[in-house]
């Protein structure tokens, strides 16, 4: 008998699932599944995500943990370049605001060099990375997705006192959300992945990816994809 998704699950939303546990990352990103949001839509579920500096390119997957893109707790020796999450949220009714019955829902931080904070093109070419990652897998905005909205935040950290002489840093953060036009949400991680990449500087050759192969559990997926 085939088995189905857990009860009360819509099966669009095990399908978008489904095709996230089967996607392939670089070895550079790791990821750990983190509680969703459940006011937003009945059903949800959500990843984090951060590109390590200290990432094996062409090593086996997943590094020593073996874990194949998903982050053991313990592995978090490596400083991050970036951090993220990406979020998913399903109503099967729709909303009026979506465009669709899905909605991604994505972050991405990483801290630049100091004196990019002077530059008044920044936030336009940052948001200007979220287009081109779409695009990079295949997901033309306007085609691919529709709706799509975000903002591009930086703040310039300056020292001073005990503190004099600390280097100056550059907090860039980009939100981004959009509507999915179909249920093959890999390709949407992929693109949030790949925006990762773009916010620390990594090369964006595909060398050494890591198959994302950890599956949600039964009762994670409940406790995310259920709404109140």
């Amino acid at each position: 008998m085939t088995s189905g998704p857990p009860s009360g699950v819509p099966v669009e939303f095990a399908a978008a699932l489904a095709d996230l546990r089967h996607q392939a990352l670089r070895t550079e990103v790791r990821l750990t599944e983190i509680p969703a949001p459940r006011r937003v839509a009945p059903f949800s579920a959500a990843l984090a995500g951060d590109v390590l500096s200290g990432g094996s390119p062409g090593g086996s997957p997943g590094g020593a943990t073996g874990t194949a893109g998903l982050a053991d707790e313990h592995d978090h020796a490596d400083e991050p370049l970036a951090t993220g999450r990406f979020v998913v949220l399903h109503d099967p009714a729709g909303q009026e605001a979506w465009h669709g019955t899905f909605r991604v829902v994505t972050l991405v931080r990483a801290t630049l060099e100091p004196e990019m904070a002077a530059d008044p093109l920044l936030a336009d070419v940052a948001w200007s990375w979220v287009g081109e990652c779409l695009r990079s897998v295949g997901l033309e905005p306007g085609a691919g997705t529709v709706a799509e909205g975000g903002t591009v935040t930086r703040v310039l950290s300056q020292s001073y006192g005990a503190l004099d002489g600390t280097p100056d840093a550059v907090d860039l953060e980009v939100r981004a959300s959009w509507t999915p036009l179909d249920t093959h949400l890999g390709t949407h991680l992929r693109a949030w992945a790949a925006l990762l990449g773009m916010a620390a500087g990594v090369p964006p050759l595909p060398d050494g990816v890591a198959a994302l192969t950890r599956r949600f559990s039964d009762r994670s997926r409940q406790r995310h994809t259920v709404g109140p």
